[in-house]
Parts: C-alpha cells; structure tokens; sequence
C-alpha cells in the first residue's frame, strides 16, 4: 500500500478537526510545524496544532505526526515480538480536548499507521486508534450519543467491530493500580490487519471521520451549563486520573517517549489544572458519586 495515501487522509482530517473545533471555541489554534533531519534515531514531521485559554477549550492539542526509526520501540512490539529491532514507519492523528466547562467531557481521538520492515521478511502493515469520552459529570443522553455514533461508523464494515472494540475500549482505558475507568469509554483497537491493508485503512478512516459528530454536538449542549468552584474542583480530581493513565499506562504515550518523540506535543494532552487528594470520596448520593458508580462501570449504552 502506497503510504502517501494514509498522509493525505490524516493531514486532511487534522484540518478538518482544528477548523470545526476553532469555529466553536471562537479562537484558532496555534500552529506548530516540525522536522527532525535523517540520520537521527528517529526522523520525519510533524505539525502540531494546540488552544489554550479559550471560552470552551481550556488546554486541547490535535496532532500529526510522520516518523520513521531505525529500530521498533518495546510499546509498539508488545503483541509482535518478532518484529523488535526492525525498521520501522509510522504516522497518526492524536488529539485530546480537555474543555473549561466541567459539563462538557474530555475527549480522546487516535488513529495510525504502523508498518515494520524487518531485513529478512515481507512489510507488515497495520492500524489502530479509536476514540472514547472522560466525563465529568454523567449524562445518559451524552453517553448514549458518543458510542451510537461509535456504533454507527464501524456498522458497514462489520457489525462485530463496535461490540468488539467497546470491549477491547472498556478494557484498556482503565487505571489498573486503581482498579478504575478513566472514563465511559468508546471504541479501540490495535494492531489490525484484519482484511489486509485496505480494509485496515477503512477501518480507520471510519473511526476518524466519525469523530466530530460524536463530540461536537455534546460540547454545543454542554457549554452553557452552570458551574461553580465544587464542579471545577472535582474535574481537576478527575484531571488527574487522566494524567495517571496516559503516564503510566497509554502505549501512545510510551511510544512517543521511548522512541525519542518530541516531548512538547507528545505531552500536550495534559490537562492545565489538576489535583490530587489524599483518598477523597465523593458525598453519596450526589452527582460526583454518581458519575463514579454509575457511569464509570462499563455498561452497555445502547440497550
């Protein structure tokens, strides 16, 4: 499969994202474009695109990202073994808007492309990502929305994919020191190739041109909900079991990391203001305990 391809889509689709998203905030993002030379450990480009600050997105970033290395990092082996060490090609979009409004959920969109080209054997292509909402406080109508939105894009390719990938998404996204959801989840999956490369990439591409009309009309119905410091100071609760789970957990994160990313936007997913507190619980019966007992459980929101 000829590569160039998977760019146009990618760079397309970051485009499109950053206009929607500036058009509902009211502010651009700001323009990041990048190279790194051939002959380092890792070489390529780039462009990353972050708001700060803004009415509605209070830190959000949208990343592209084209690389190619010398050697596998061990986050990107963990389910091919055989493929360690080898040379190596990858691209994606990456994005995460932490919005100001604590009614308005995070939100989390990755799709990519791996391909490996061991010195002995035949490339091997293939994709992953998905996307999957952090809620602050639970709204049935909102969780309902974003996965039958998830449902729907994956239904012409196979019905199996959206069960499959809630599954896989429930399982992942979960602080395992903790025993905790970061969120309601979504859909993910990785290292498919399922089909071949064509099918791969359509899967994909269903994935990614779902996204705004999964998020968007939440944040629209959201924006405008009143809040105080007790909403706010609960989202940075929240906050930082977002920041535990890409840390500690997310295979992005590592992968960016190990294989010598650029720091800068591979971080730009943290939120701006965040808290710990030692062993808080939330009051019962009230809308914090809510959302932790009954929207965090995985649950089937299309019943």
């Amino acid at each position: 499969m000829d590569t160039t391809v998977i760019r146009h889509y990618l760079l397309g689709l970051q485009e499109r994202i950053v206009g929607a998203v500036s058009q509902l905030d009211g502010r651009a993002f700001r323009t990041d474009a990048w190279q790194r030379p051939p002959g380092e450990r890792l070489s390529g480009d780039g462009r990353t695109q972050v708001l700060e600050d803004g009415p509605l997105i209070e830190r959000g970033g949208c990343n592209f990202s084209h690389v190619h290395g010398s050697a596998m990092p061990p986050s990107a082996t963990q389910h091919r073994p055989e493929l360690a060490g080898a040379p190596f090609e990858a691209m994606g979009v990456s994005l995460v808007f932490h919005p100001r409004n604590p009614h308005v959920p995070t939100v989390h969109l990755n799709v990519r492309m791996f391909a490996a080209r061991p010195a002995q054997a035949e490339p091997v292509l293939w994709f992953g990502g998905g996307m999957d909402l952090t809620p602050y406080y639970g709204y049935e109508e909102d969780a309902r929305h974003f996965h039958r939105t998830c449902r729907d894009a994956l239904a012409p390719l196979g019905s199996e994919l959206y069960p499959r990938f809630k599954r896989w998404c429930d399982e992942y996204f979960v602080l395992k020191h903790r025993g905790e959801p970061r969120g309601i989840g979504g859909i993910f999956f990785d290292d498919f190739c399922e089909g071949g490369p064509e099918r791969g990439l359509a899967v994909m591409q269903a994935v990614g041109d779902a996204f705004l009309g999964a998020w968007l009309p939440i944040a629209q119905r959201r924006r405008d909900t009143p809040y105080g410091e007790r909403e706010r100071d609960f989202q940075a609760l929240r906050r930082g079991r977002y920041v535990e789970f890409n840390l500690v957990h997310d295979r992005g994160t590592l992968f960016g990391l190990q294989s010598g990313g650029r720091t800068e936007s591979i971080l730009m997913s943290m939120p701006p203001v965040v808290k710990w507190r030692y062993d808080w619980q939330p009051e019962p019966g009230s809308p914090e305990a809510r959302l932790l007992h009954e929207f965090l459980p995985p649950r089937d929101w299309l019943a």
